[in-house]
């Protein structure tokens, strides 16, 4: 097995500031692909965390990483979990958004992560979090159409925020992110497939080079430097530097798919940007 020192405060802070660059082309993309793949969700998800598993397979080979096999049986239990966060996650969040809509479902699981990645990881819900979590809010939520309310679509925001917190945790200490990233993947991949199966799993060929996207950039490339950036910094500080990911999803909205932004959504991605500025600034 190869060990790699942590890296720095401020290279785990540009990690994890990647990361969540390259979660937010994650939305648009995924937009394409209900629009020209053929798949549900479910599909998409199973799809996106198979790439992902390639994509890493292929880094592991060529970084020259040790026993993938070894590395997975010497903690079997952290991977089998870690992979379920990574499939709840994406469940989870795919079955609040018909329930509660697109807007409740972003800020419930993208809000309640941080925080429960805080308590889990047993450090202190600082005001920066908070502020966050409130910008992340106005941001999404001031748009037309929050959706309606329903218990049942908040229970799966937070089961989507959960899992992201589990896979969070249970990789802040790993010497080998990318062999980690690469077990969680293929893990939730096969938890994925009975459910994808139930529907069209083959995509329509034009689909596949946004498959083949999805899986690298937004998936096996932000989750390795996530985890490599969360050997250097707090869980908490990291949870709330990936939030970059929607202030660039709705940047790229602007840009690409001209949706316009409101006043109550600009103020959000102000508050929002300055929090993770100043959270940055007190790692």
């Amino acid at each position: 097995m190869h060990y790699r020192l942590a890296p720095s405060s401020a290279r785990g802070l540009l990690y994890v500031a990647l990361a969540g660059v390259a979660w937010g082309t994650g939305g648009p993309t995924g937009a394409l692909l209900f629009q020209h793949s053929g798949l549900d969700s479910t599909a998409i998800s199973f799809w996106r965390l198979l790439g992902a598993a390639l994509w890493l397979a292929v880094a592991c080979r060529v970084l020259a990483r040790g026993p993938i096999i070894q590395q997975f049986a010497a903690a079997p239990l952290r991977y089998l979990l870690s992979g379920l966060g990574l499939a709840v996650c994406q469940l989870g969040y795919f079955a609040a958004i018909p329930r509660v809509g697109v807007a409740v479902a972003t800020v419930v699981s993208l809000g309640a992560g941080p925080v429960i990645i805080a308590l889990g990881a047993r450090e202190r819900i600082t005001s920066t979090l908070l502020i966050a979590v409130l910008g992340l809010a106005l941001l999404i939520s001031g748009g037309a159409g929050t959706g309606h309310g329903s218990l049942l679509g908040i229970a799966f925001s937070l089961l989507s925020a959960a899992g992201y917190a589990l896979t969070t945790l249970l990789n802040r200490d790993q010497q080998d992110p990318i062999t980690s990233a690469f077990l969680g993947f293929a893990v939730g991949a096969v938890i994925l497939l009975p459910l994808a199966m139930t529907g069209g799993l083959i995509p329509a060929p034009v689909s596949w080079p946004l498959l083949a996207y999805f899986g690298l950039v937004p998936t096996a490339l932000a989750y390795a430097l996530f985890y490599t950036g969360l050997r250097a910094i707090r869980a908490s500080t990291a949870a709330v530097i990936a939030l970059i990911e929607p202030l660039l999803a709705a940047a790229i909205g602007v840009l690409a798919f001209h949706e316009r932004l409101t006043t109550l959504s600009l103020i959000g991605a102000a508050v929002l940007l300055a929090a993770v500025v100043l959270q940055a600034m007190r790692e």
